[in-house]
């Protein structure tokens, strides 16, 4: 009997076959590892994939809507993917007529479809009739063993829901797309490069909401009174923020040179219980609240600690830890290093977890195994470090505070004032990111007089609405059903790499906002949050059974078909606004030989970026563009242009390569381009002297002084 298992990575493969079978064989095929046991009649190969080896694309790319696709080999559609084809390969020569199947994948959506997809697409449809899934939350030898001893059937609503989801973002986000840069070059005749989606659109419009109410907002100038008192209390007037400068005078006066009678004095204890374990975005906003991380660097290294097998599968919504993952069996393996130790040994048996609310019917909370890592980088220790002890913690007893709020009456004007202090630690005790209260409590009577120092009036004014970051915008598109778990942190790096947003504190580029207020004015659907809400319903229903993946496929087309016709209507005006937009968006100064912009441009033809003036072609000036460079705010010194930053480590630059050289230095003609017949001539670039065409960016011929020397 020969079986497979199909794993989603590598390195998952190689802990499911060292878990199963420790004395199989590590062999390659090409440059693909995979593991293979022999025992009796029984063969087993262990073979990965590498994440998805399949993805969409259009039947025919001369369709005008690109709504028939198909699944093709990822390095067909993306070459830059050709290392994929080793893996496609070798399942293909190893996997094919087993009489058993593994389906080993993560068990989420994603990991569901690259398993199905590998399984329909290299080992034919009579494989997915002998296969059975794997299900584990963590790939410990335990979980893992189990998994394969009780295997469950494929969950073919996991499967449709993860293709009508692929499905919907790739007709939404293609044909929308390619429909507002269509609308630019028939209205200006010029490419630019957009884009728009199910889920990214709505989320920037979001995101360009607040920066408006930021940009309108007018702050307002109000007085908060405070009373100043001995033992260091500072007394606050209870009607809050005044914004009647004249009623700030009169308080001052009735309270001026008058004692404070101590009305009341209350200590309260309020019981703080402590905090859920993790889920993925809880863990992705405590990372960047405590460490800075942005939550794809978060997401990026749970995934790793969970292929090495310290923690749980991170991409889960549970805040719920049940007995099944052996609460003692972890805190054993955790306490053989001593400062898990010291923690854990303060927690109170029958061991009993605080959960959230929030459920995840795949996975539990994110939790560690109890096996502790070798070695860790730096960010790694922090994300397992923060895992651990939020994980001793939902096991610990609750926090006591205790609270003073006292009320103060002075020349008939009542003041308050409170003080925290930590009675019992509690949790607080294992969870070394939590900030401890200790303020000291005055003794205070009521019906004492106490002298009043001093009486201030402090002026303020109201802020704006706060900017999002990327941990707090990731929470606000949780609470409004946009997205997944999975996809957020993704999603936001998308809108910085198309440059509609920047910074941490975010900010939102003019390229950003005019985008959006073009789509609002012609065509509100794209950016509308309740067609995404309602589509991500629909999804979670196929997986539930309650409607097919073609039904909502259909719809979706319906709409886009809609969303086309509303751009083609107003295509004339879209497209103008939106190349005035991407315009002003891409300026990053003045052109230094003509009235014209410096603009930020992508040549499709060589699929890189550089910067020209918006008077092109009249004005030809360029310049190049290192691969990932930024443009800074600073200016060159020497010649007031924009400074760069490029390379690693990162280095600055002025934009101009040239910057400080003649104009004879400049264009010395050495040659004839042996591409076009345009003169070469002699360069200074960042890395030295070198040949160019004149032509460029036309023209992108390059050589070594050294060649064009040795050719004469």
């Amino acid at each position: 009997m020969d079986e497979v298992i199909i794993c989603e990575k590598p390195r998952s493969s190689e802990k499911i076959a060292k878990a199963l079978f420790p004395n199989a064989k590590k062999k390659k095929y090409k440059k693909t590892y995979y593991w293979e046991h022999q025992e009796k009649n029984k063969k087993t190969i262990i073979i990965p994939a590498v994440g998805h080896l399949y993805t969409l694309k259009p039947k025919n790319p001369n369709d005008e809507l690109f709504f028939d696709l198909e699944w093709a080999p990822v390095p067909e559609v993306d070459k830059k993917k050709r290392y994929v084809q080793d893996y496609i390969d070798a399942i293909d020569s190893l996997a094919k007529n087993a009489d058993r199947y593994f389906h080993a994948c993560d068990y989420d959506i994603e990991g569901t479809l690259i398993g199905y997809n590998v399984l329909k697409h290299l080992c034919g449809d009579e494989a997915l009739q002998k296969t059975l899934r794997m299900k584990f939350s963590t790939l410990t030898r335990d979980d893992i063993i189990k998994a394969y001893e009780n295997p469950i059937e494929l969950d073919y609503g996991q499967v449709d829901s993860g293709i009508a989801r692929h499905v919907l973002d790739f007709i939404f986000g293609v044909n929308i797309s390619r429909s507002l840069m269509k609308s630019v070059k028939e209205s200006t005749n010029r490419f630019i490069k957009l884009s728009a989606g199910r889920v990214q659109t709505p989320a920037l419009s979001i995101l360009v909401d607040r920066e408006k109410a930021i940009r309108n907002f007018k702050p307002e100038p109000y007085w908060i009174i405070k009373a100043i008192l001995e033992d260091d209390i500072i007394a606050l007037n209870q009607r809050g923020r005044i914004f009647q400068k004249n009623k700030v005078k009169s308080i001052l006066g009735e309270c001026q040179g008058k004692d404070a009678i101590i009305e009341e004095v209350k200590i309260n204890r309020i019981n703080r219980m402590p905090p859920p374990p993790f889920n993925l975005g809880g863990l992705q906003a405590e990372a960047y609240r405590i460490f800075g991380l942005s939550p794809k660097k978060t997401q990026s290294i749970a995934q790793n600690l969970y292929l090495e097998g310290y923690i749980s599968y991170p991409r889960t919504s549970s805040q719920k830890l049940p007995k099944t993952i052996k609460y003692e069996k972890i805190f054993k393996g955790l306490s053989k290093d001593p400062r898990f130790k010291e923690k854990i040994k303060n927690l109170k048996k029958p061991l009993k977890p605080h959960e959230g609310k929030k459920e995840d019917e795949a996975h539990p909370a994110i939790h560690p195994t109890g096996l502790l890592p070798k070695k860790l980088g730096k960010h790694e220790k922090k994300v397992y470090e923060l895992i651990v002890y939020r994980f001793i913690s939902a096991f610990s007893e609750k926090a006591i505070i205790e609270s003073m709020n006292a009320k103060l009456n002075i020349g008939g004007e009542i003041f308050k004032f409170s003080r925290k202090k930590v009675a019992k630690k509690g949790w607080m005790k294992q969870y070394p990111y939590q900030k401890i209260e200790d303020e000291k409590f005055p003794l205070l009577k009521e019906g004492e007089k106490i002298p009043v120092k001093e009486i201030i009036a402090e002026e303020k004014e109201t802020k704006p609405p706060a900017r999002y970051n990327e941990a707090s915008l990731i929470k606000e598109m949780e609470k409004r059903g946009l997205g997944t778990k999975s996809t957020r942190a993704d999603i936001i790096s998308i809108l910085y790499d198309r440059k509609y947003i920047e910074g941490k504190k975010i900010r939102v580029t003019p390229l950003g906002e005019n985008i959006i207020d073009t789509l609002k004015r012609y065509c509100e659907k794209i950016t509308s949050e309740e067609l995404t809400r309602q589509f991500e319903e629909e999804l979670k229903k196929i997986m539930k059974g309650k409607t097919s993946k073609d039904k909502i496929i259909k719809k979706a087309k319906e709409e886009i078909i809609s969303i086309i016709e509303e751009i083609e209507k107003n295509k004339e005006e879209i497209g103008k606004h939106l190349y005035k937009a991407y315009q002003k968006g891409r300026i990053i100064g003045k052109c230094p030989e003509c009235e014209g912009n410096l603009l930020i441009r992508y040549s499709d033809k060589t699929k890189s970026s550089f910067v020209g003036c918006s008077r092109f072609p009249e004005c030809k000036i360029v310049y190049p563009l290192p691969k990932g460079a930024r443009i800074l705010k600073s200016k060159c010194e020497k010649c007031g242009l924009p400074l760069i930053s490029y390379g690693r480590p990162r280095q600055r630059a002025c934009l101009d390569p040239h910057c400080g050289k003649s104009k004879k230095d400049k264009m010395e003609v050495v040659g004839k381009c042996p591409k076009c017949g345009n003169d070469l001539v002699k360069r200074s670039g960042r890395y030295g002297e070198f040949i160019g065409c004149k032509g460029f960016p036309k023209c992108r011929f390059t050589a070594s002084i050294e060649e064009v020397i040795e050719k004469g």
